[in-house]
Order: structure tokens, then sequence, then C-alpha cells
């Protein structure tokens, strides 16, 4: 899983950089292929927002969040993309394969 992370009118300290990925290496378990992250800080008075971009084989899931402090912020878009990489695991997986098998036996 390869991490970008970059400030949008912010300076980016290793100690964020490293919160981010630590945050977001979280959503590697629900993958064998690789992936792309793409995480964007900024602020934008008086919250300080985060946007992220997943780009999947054949999607891009996106999500963003804003709260009083970036560290916080970080913790509700790592919710965010994991519910929403579940989401999408879900509808992925063809639920009709089981009625199909059934209907055979």
């Amino acid at each position: 899983m390869r991490i970008e992370t970059y400030g949008q009118q912010i300076e980016v300290t290793p100690a964020l950089r490293e919160y981010v990925e630590t945050k977001l290496q979280r959503l590697q378990r629900h993958f064998d292929q690789h992936c792309e992250v793409r995480a964007q800080l900024a602020l934008r008075k008086p919250d300080h927002h985060v946007e992220a971009t997943v780009n999947l084989p054949g999607r891009t899931l996106h999500a963003d969040a804003s709260a009083p402090t970036m560290y916080a912020a970080i913790d509700l878009l790592a919710d965010k993309l994991d519910r929403l990489i579940i989401k999408y695991k879900e509808k992925k997986h063809d639920h009709h394969a089981h009625e199909v098998r059934d209907n055979l036996a």
C-alpha cells in the first residue's frame, strides 16, 4: 500500500505524516492487491479538514472529514474509509451465487 500525504497551504510535519500512515495502514487488511491512497490535509477555519482518495483496481473511493483538531479529523477519515471499503467489497461480492447453487441442488 502506498500512502501519499500532502498539505494544502499547510506544512505536513513528520509527526502528522506518520499519524496518517499509521491510521490508513489498517485499510490494507481488506485487500490482497496493491492500492494507493492520497491524503490531503488542509485548514479550513475553524476546523481542520482531511480528504483522501483510494485508488483500487477498477474503482476510486473518496472520503473527507472535518474536526477541531487535525488528529481527530484523520481518525474520522480512517473510519469513513474503512466503512466505504467494506461497503465496496460487499457490493462486489456476488450475492446471487448462493441462489444458483441452491436451485441446482
